[in-house]
């Protein structure tokens, strides 16, 4: 498995491709439908695994396996979608340390925080605050 700053990395770059907003909007729509092929079971969509301060309805689940929290996510909204996919791209399958410890730089570098909408980027704060708490309560595991 590659270190998260490895992904970021990769991410960066595959956006950096694109100067356009449209064209890295549509990477991120790329991202939603990678997270298409392997959906999140529809009886985990519940209001206990939603995500509260999120615009759009978005849905995390967490399993701890072999030392690695694995995550999942959803949402009703294909650009969130998107971004829920590539927070899972970025640390699902990490330690929980790892995670607590990362340093999402990738956001701001793809110009991600400053095109999305107050609300949008409230939620993005909000679904990285779940992932690090869920990584919290494995870390004391």
């Amino acid at each position: 498995m590659k270190e998260i700053n490895e992904i970021q990395d990769e991410i960066i770059e595959e956006f950096e491709a694109f100067d356009d907003w449209l064209d890295r909007y549509q990477l991120i729509i790329d991202y939603a439908n990678e997270l298409k092929k392997n959906p999140m079971p529809e009886e985990e969509k519940i209001d206990r695994n939603k995500i509260d301060g999120c615009q759009s309805t978005v849905w995390f689940t967490c399993s701890f396996e072999d030392g690695k929290l694995w995550l999942k996510g959803d949402s009703d909204a294909l650009l969130v979608k998107g971004i829920v996919a590539l927070l899972l791209t970025v640390l699902s399958g990490h330690t929980p340390n790892e995670i607590v410890d990362a340093d999402l730089y990738f956001i701001d570098r793809i110009g991600l925080r400053e095109h999305l909408s107050p609300t949008r980027s409230n939620g993005v704060a909000a679904m990285l605050k779940q992932i690090k708490l869920y990584a919290l309560a494995y870390k004391s595991k």
